[in-house]
């Protein structure tokens, strides 16, 4: 079917109807957009067209949410995709000039309210560093020299990834299906606003690109390249391309900045957690030595649950830059002494991180990871259920996440001792 043919009737085969819109949501905003699973002749197609305007994606994304009721979908697959539509639509309308406050835009491009965090909370994970952390003297000195302690040397980054992307595979090839011929390429940047990025470029094979500019910590390293590779976005997108051979082609293409983003985030940054499960220290630091990397793995697992607590000092910092409308000096500097003084970074750290805030695409992305981390920690690893499973059902039928946190809004969550 031809982009023109969907456009005269988008009710007829809306799964493909959306993937042509977010093909030429693309065509205006590369980044936006990650099509790696689409079918080459249709990004092609899509790609000889006349240019888009984002008024007319507006337009577009308004009308196949009309003709959506009419698909005969399942109720799920529907309202997965409604939410996709909206944030499409608000994506365009930003593209078109309409002011949106970051609020408005995560309520309605993300599907979550924003909060800002508590630091009551934030003092007592700062308690409970502290009693976790070797040494006397400031929490941020302690803090600074485990950081110092953790570092992976620049030459030996490289082989640290591989050796644990290797290891996670051995774990999630047959639960997960993985398919004989797929590969991950790693590559080392140095510089870069993000601390690591997957893309797929068709025929089961990922490029994953880690930045050695971000100074990640060995015991950070695990739940990275979990998240990149196996079980997370690579992983995801060779689940795309089967469920796409099943009809399900709407989830060969990711969006940025909408509620799918959420859900995938969050699955990708729990990977570590349903691959490899309790214990995932001691087992990442034995395969790290293999690589010449040493890491304190115990001290690395039980500090994780504390540092997550206070990456909500990021959200924090977002609102103070945007809240107000354009980032402002004086708002970029109350965002860095906030980073400083909770998630206890340095000076050139902090304003890195306030710069990648200050970017219109990654403003609601940190939203979307580190929300999407809370919810799907809180769904997958729920009383009685095989987190692999569930893991592989929203990969292959991702949900609401407004949808996710009401299922659990009564239930208690647990820790899984791996299977």
């Amino acid at each position: 079917m031809a982009p023109s043919d969907l456009d005269r009737d988008p009710a007829a085969d809306v799964a493909a109807a959306y993937v042509v819109l977010c093909l030429r949501l693309r065509r205006l905003v590369p980044a936006l957009v990650d099509a790696g699973p689409v079918d080459a002749a249709l990004r092609r197609a899509v790609a000889a067209e006349p240019r888009p305007t984002a008024a007319g994606l507006v337009r577009e994304a308004g009308r196949l949410a009309d003709a959506l009721p009419d698909a005969g979908w399942a109720p799920g697959r529907e309202q997965f995709l409604a939410g996709q539509l909206r944030a499409i639509e608000w994506r365009a309308r930003r593209l078109a000039g309409q002011p949106v406050s970051l609020r408005w835009e995560v309520r309605r491009c993300l599907d979550l309210d924003l909060v800002p965090g508590e630091p009551d909370v934030y003092r007592a994970a700062h308690r409970a560093l502290a009693a976790l952390l070797p040494g006397a003297g400031p929490l941020d000195v302690r803090m600074a020299a485990h950081r110092l302690r953790e570092a992976v040397p620049a030459d030996r980054l490289g082989a640290a990834v591989r050796v644990l992307a290797l290891a996670l595979r051995d774990r999630t090839a047959v639960r997960y299906g993985l398919p004989p011929d797929e590969t991950v390429e790693h590559r080392v940047v140095g510089d870069a606003p993000w601390r690591a990025l997957q893309s797929y470029r068709g025929r089961h094979k990922s490029v994953v690109q880690v930045n050695a500019g971000a100074r990640t910590t060995a015991g950070r390293l695990p739940r990275l390249v979990a998240h990149e590779t196996y079980p997370g976005h690579h992983v995801e997108c060779l689940r795309a391309e089967r469920a796409a051979a099943a009809g399900r082609a709407e989830l060969t293409v990711a969006v940025l900045g909408t509620p799918q983003t959420v859900v995938s985030e969050g699955l990708a940054d729990c990977g570590l957690d349903v691959a490899v499960g309790r214990g995932w220290g001691p087992w990442a630091a034995e395969a790290l030595a293999t690589a010449g990397v040493r890491t304190d793995g115990a001290l690395a697992e039980r500090l994780d649950p504390v540092l997550a607590v206070l990456q909500r000092a990021r959200l924090d910092a977002a609102l103070m830059l945007h809240g107000r409308g354009r980032p402002t000096v004086a708002a970029a500097d109350a965002a860095e002494a906030h980073l400083r003084r909770w998630l206890l970074m340095g000076p050139d750290r902090a304003r890195r991180v306030v710069d990648a805030l200050s970017r219109p695409l990654w403003r609601t992305q940190v939203v979307a990871g580190i929300e999407g981390a809370a919810t799907m920690r809180e769904w997958l690893l729920r009383p009685g259920v095989d987190p692999v499973a569930e893991h592989l059902c929203l990969l292959d039928d991702p949900g609401s996440p407004a949808a996710l946190r009401v299922r659990t809004s009564t239930e208690s969550p647990q820790e899984y001792d791996g299977r």
